[in-house]
């Protein structure tokens, strides 16, 4: 976690603690369920991508000259709403594969359609087929990458469908 993580979550540990001293438990059920949600969102989000980075990791093994590029922070945008989290671009020759996730942090930012806690967009340049949209969704207590069609769940987004991305990146 970085240094601004870090910050945020001490601040809403105090903010708890502070509305159950002040006896609103209302407000403190409503904290302690946003940082709970933002620790399923950063486990989800770095699932994907570590699972995006040791696939290429692979990859590389066999295919040389595979390049991976990360950018934190990093602002995308989906049906009008802003989404803040990080951008994670594979490059293989002119192929470049391109996958976005994050959430609206504020209510300036919009809001997350669909029950989604996270969102994520995973774009190959060129192959707009080949695109996939995707939602972390909570079931049992665990974060799941749903594959979304207009913001509709489809299906899980398994690490067989981050090989199967690499491999059309690697053509």
């Amino acid at each position: 976690m970085n240094e601004l993580g870090e910050m945020w979550s001490e601040m809403l540990a105090a903010a708890i603690e502070q509305a159950r001293v002040s006896g609103r438990a209302d407000v403190a059920d409503y904290l302690s369920l946003k940082a709970s949600n933002d620790l399923l969102r950063t486990a989800g989000v770095r699932w994907l991508f570590e699972s995006f980075i040791e696939a290429a990791g692979e990859a590389n093994r066999h295919v040389p000259a595979l390049a991976i590029e990360r950018e934190d922070p990093h602002n995308f945008e989906h049906r009008g709403a802003n989404h803040v989290g990080a951008m994670l671009r594979l490059r293989h020759g002119v192929r470049c594969l391109t996958v976005e996730a994050g959430w609206t942090r504020t209510p300036a930012d919009g809001f997350m359609r669909g029950g989604a806690l996270a969102r994520a967009h995973v774009r190959h340049f060129g192959m707009p087929k080949a695109a996939t949209d995707l939602i972390l969704l909570k079931r049992e207590e665990s974060p799941v990458w749903t594959v979304t069609s207009e913001d509709k769940p489809t299906g899980e987004f398994t690490a067989e469908a981050v090989r199967d991305h690499l491999k059309a990146l690697i053509g």
